[in-house]
């Protein structure tokens, strides 16, 4: 390891510590090592700009961004959640269950865990603390914790990034990532009913089946987007950053036009936050794109791959082993960091070792999204607190039982591919 790298790691780990953000973190400690090597900065604008302009599927990332930001903002959500409360609010812990199921449904439009524990999130936490059944930390405990489904159930905007720095078919990873998310909003089901029994939580009065036609009316054409984005990437229609912006744009028909819940204000405040939000993202992806550079003339990736094959280290150890560090590294950076940073140390690791990429990549997302709910620094635990008011202590206290199941599902599909690949081989991928 060269001086210049061991002061890029310094400088990026001292301004992460110091409270910087991680983006401009990363840009800064690049800028150290090109500086102490006596590279021109301009370097790095051309490499951000070559791996920009070279990454077209980074397109979807804005525009699926859009997306759920007009979802929140019409009449869509609240729509939902009344299918939602019709279909599974009659069981024990029913508001529970609707918050899992909606989630389930939501994620198949926004792929991002904020919008859904900022948006339809809320709402469901103001449902479970009117109802005078659950504990407010209850409530916001298992709203994080199925806010982590949506970026794993196709739209997903970390598995965008990992195709980005994998080169892997988004198509076959938004495949992947279905078992699993049905998986982990089963597991999260089966506990809130558990909890549910223990604690003797009540029921809420049953919605007549005579309203079910109804409000199944109401919200199917919102349901229709999953249908709408799968069959336009396996049905040849659109590549994926074209069916990312027919989504976009299918819902901006939706709230304005079927629904007529969307005003030209409204639509603009939607463009401003949205502008803001993939800003956001698209620095930490400028960064990312720089490090790895940086990382790739250091030649650390063959050097942890010769390490680890050095070491004859078997293939499930090996994925064992990474997930446990990726768990580690969720309590402190945030998801999109380790898919851009960490996550391309291992691929040439998980070539040598004949790991499929799809596998890896699904497993390697849901390790991240659990570690938005991980303590001390799980961000969805800070959202929902910011949003409600909720003290985090409080939150963190009752969603650690929905962290153990979780990283039991995560496990399952670390010994158990087949509930990744199920799908994918199913429509013609190959590994």
């Amino acid at each position: 390891m060269s001086i210049e790298f061991t002061l890029c790691l310094v400088s990026l780990f001292v301004t992460a510590a110091i409270g910087m953000p991680i983006a401009y973190a990363i840009l800064l400690a690049s800028f150290v090592y090109l500086a102490a090597g006596g590279q021109g900065v301009g370097l790095a604008g051309k490499v951000l700009l070559d791996g920009m302009y070279s990454s077209f599927i980074l397109l979807a990332v804005p525009l699926f961004i859009v997306a759920a930001n007009i979802m929140n903002a019409g009449t869509i959500s609240d729509r939902l959640l009344r299918f939602c409360v019709a279909i599974v609010g009659r069981f024990k812990g029913g508001l529970g269950h609707v918050n899992v199921v909606a989630s389930l449904i939501f994620s198949g439009m926004s792929g991002s865990a904020v919008a859904d524990a900022a948006g339809i999130g809320k709402i469901i936490i103001g449902m479970m603390t009117k109802s005078g059944h659950y504990t407010r930390g209850y409530a916001a405990a298992i709203t994080a914790a199925s806010a982590t489904i949506g970026p794993i159930i196709p739209p997903s905007i970390p598995m965008v990034l990992y195709a980005l720095v994998s080169n892997t078919s988004i198509g076959y990873l938004f495949l992947g990532g279905i078992g699993p998310g049905l998986l982990m909003g089963l597991v999260l089901m089966v506990q809130n009913w558990i909890i549910s029994h223990r604690r003797d939580f009540g029921t809420e009065a049953p919605v007549p089946l005579s309203d079910l036609p109804h409000l199944t009316f109401e919200a199917f054409p919102a349901l229709l987007m999953p249908a709408i984005l799968l069959y336009g990437i396996y049905g040849g229609v659109t590549t994926p950053t074209e069916a990312a912006a027919v989504a976009a744009f299918y819902a901006l028909i939706l709230a304005a036009v079927f629904y007529r819940a969307l005003s030209l204000r409204a639509f603009y405040h939607i463009l401003v936050e949205s502008a803001r939000s993939s800003a956001a993202v698209g620095l930490v992806i400028g960064g990312a794109l720089i490090l790895n550079y940086i990382v790739a003339a250091e030649n650390i990736p063959d050097m942890v791959a010769g390490a680890l094959t050095g070491l004859e280290v078997s293939p499930l150890a090996f994925l064992i082993g990474v997930n446990v560090l990726l768990l580690l590294l969720g309590c402190v950076l945030d998801a999109s960091t380790i898919i851009l940073v960490i996550i391309p140390l291992f691929l040439p690791a998980c070539r040598e070792m004949g790991i499929d990429l799809v596998h890896f990549g699904v497993v390697a997302v849901v390790n991240c999204m659990i570690g938005l709910i991980t303590p001390p620094y799980g961000i969805l635990l800070f959202v929902i607190n910011a949003v409600t008011r909720i003290p985090l202590a409080e939150i963190i206290r009752e969603v650690i039982p929905f962290l153990i199941v979780l990283v039991l599902a995560l496990l399952a599909m670390i010994l158990l591919p087949g509930i990744v690949l199920f799908l994918p081989r199913l429509m013609g991928y190959p590994g």
